[in-house]
C-alpha cells in the first residue's frame, strides 16, 4: 500500500503532466472543483481544474467537488504513472468517478 506522501506526489506529478498537455496541445474547456478520496488510506485531497490543469492542489475532502475520484493509493499510483487505464480501471470499478457525463468526456483525453 502506498503512503499518503506517496498519494500526493503522485497528483503533483499528475498536475506537472496536465500543464505539460496544456502547453502542448492547447487549453481544455474544464474548470470544476476537484477531490480525489484515497480509500484505503481514509484520506482525500482537493483542488481545481482550470483549463486543463490542476491548481491548488491541497490535503482534505471537498464533499462540494464537482469531480469527485475515489481510488486506492496503489491504483492512483498506477494510473498516474501510465500503468491503468482509466477506462478499464473504471470499468472493472478500481476506480469510482463522479461528474457529469460532459466532465468525464473531458477528463477522458486528460488522463
Amino acid at each position: 500500500m502506498a503512503s499518503v506522501d506517496d498519494c500526493r506526489q503522485a497528483l503533483q506529478d499528475l498536475a506537472d503532466r496536465l500543464d505539460r498537455h496544456v502547453e502542448a496541445q492547447g487549453r481544455i474547456d474544464l474548470d470544476r472543483t476537484l477531490a480525489c478520496r484515497i480509500t484505503d488510506l481514509d484520506t482525500a485531497f482537493h483542488g481545481r481544474l482550470e483549463g486543463g490543469r490542476l491548481l491548488g492542489l491541497s490535503d482534505g475532502d471537498d464533499p462540494k467537488a464537482k469531480i469527485a475520484l475515489s481510488i486506492g493509493s496503489d491504483d492512483l499510483l498506477a494510473l498516474v504513472h501510465g500503468k491503468l487505464d482509466i477506462m478499464s480501471a473504471v470499468a472493472s470499478r478500481r476506480v469510482s468517478v463522479k461528474a457529469n457525463p460532459f466532465d468525464l468526456m473531458k477528463l477522458r483525453k486528460l488522463l
